[in-house]
């Protein structure tokens, strides 16, 4: 397993474990259980940030500019459903 597979695989387990503390945060009727999970939230969002930029770094993660016609496209084709 090389260090870009690593990395992708540790994005992905991050990205699920914010949806998980996301959930909790926002169910959780308890002040104190509340603020926990917020905490783990924040530190999450941390780690998922700096892996982000270090995959990007090593241009693991690619971005790609979107056109504006294909946002226009997308966006007349939300609002007319």
């Amino acid at each position: 397993m090389n260090d870009q597979l690593l990395m992708d695989n540790y994005l992905m387990i991050l990205k699920s474990t914010i949806e998980v503390y996301v959930h909790g945060t926002l169910e959780s009727s308890n002040d104190d259980i509340r603020k926990l999970l917020k905490n783990g939230l924040d530190e999450t969002l941390k780690h998922q940030a700096r892996t982000y930029d270090e995959m990007t770094n090593y241009g693991w993660y690619k971005i790609e500019n979107v056109n504006s016609q294909a946002i226009s496209k997308t966006y007349k084709k939300v609002c007319n459903k």
